[in-house]
């Protein structure tokens, strides 16, 4: 069955790692990209690896208003990725400690 993400659920809900997006912007015109999936309540994986240093730190800006106006959260995994959680959707922590040693990056 389909993760259904009730956004009136107080309690929230633990994101599957299916469910999570990762996006490897290559310049800041792809911020619209980031947003939309963000804003449709799925929790984006945004590596900025690819990136330079001056479009990187505008697209964390952007990222950081995006989850400031709906109170999601924003965290640093390493220094070029951050992971995007909307409001009541976390991650778990295992699923994070995945993010961090790199091991679904690749999934695109």
């Amino acid at each position: 069955p389909a993760e259904s993400l009730d956004q009136s659920d107080p309690t929230g809900v633990v994101a599957e790692l299916s469910r999570i997006i990762t996006l490897h912007p290559r310049t800041y015109n792809e911020a619209r990209n980031v947003g939309e999936n963000f804003r449709d309540g799925t929790p984006v994986i945004m590596n900025l690896s690819e990136m330079d240093d001056t479009d990187a730190k505008r697209l964390v800006d952007f990222a950081a208003g995006l989850v400031f106006a709906t109170r999601g959260t924003i965290e640093r995994i390493t220094a070029k990725v951050f992971l995007l959680s909307p409001p009541n959707v976390s991650v778990a922590a295992e699923d994070k400690q995945r993010i961090v040693e790199g091991g679904f990056f690749n999934q695109s």
